[in-house]
């Protein structure tokens, strides 16, 4: 699998190229498994994939979008696995009460969404995450647009006292599980 993706500029970092083929072969492993397999590798887990960065590695935007179209992949597959397996109505409602719980989260005040960090640490910029938590509830209650990429890719900015990273992270997988499983 060399050259996979094209490299980073010179002076720039990549992905490591022997991390991302590694992942790659086993990913492509993962998903050649029978049907009555359980599987070795989700969704989630591509989502939550990092790689070290070196001179001479793989650029990283040719990476990150080849690891949303695998997520995409992985997701459809798993839906279709549990929609063989639980039907579609047991399906939705899984689906339904992982939105139910996100709601109930991001109807939190202003402010107080999530836990705060100390006032030293950093944490996200609670105006950010709670202006982008209004796009993710307006998507919910009134289909607003919003893409699980958009979602897979938020950004927001650091600050003393923010909100704690983990959890604000955990919320958007949550989300863009909830957007995958509905598609």
């Amino acid at each position: 699998m060399t050259n996979t993706f094209p490299t980073a500029r010179k002076g720039t970092r990549g992905y490591s190229r022997n991390q991302v083929d590694a992942f790659l072969r086993a990913a492509r492993e993962a998903y050649d498994v029978d049907d009555s397999v359980t599987p070795t590798m989700t969704s989630a887990d591509i989502r939550r994939t990092s790689f070290a960065l070196t001179r001479g590695g793989y650029a990283t935007g040719s990476v990150d979008a080849a690891l949303e179209r695998l997520e995409d992949a992985f997701a459809l597959r798993e839906r279709d696995r549990a929609l063989g397996d639980a039907g579609k109505r047991e399906w939705l409602t899984s689906a339904r009460e992982t939105a139910q719980v996100i709601l109930n989260r991001l109807a939190r005040p202003t402010g107080h969404k999530f836990s705060r960090t100390g006032f030293l640490a950093q944490g996200y910029r609670t105006e950010d995450v709670d202006a982008f938590s209004e796009q993710i509830v307006a998507y919910f209650e009134k289909g607003t647009p919003l893409s699980a990429d958009s979602v897979r890719t938020a950004i927001f900015r650091p600050q003393r006292g923010g909100y704690v990273e983990s959890q604000v992270d955990l919320l958007l997988d949550a989300v863009t599980e909830v957007m995958l499983a509905v598609r």
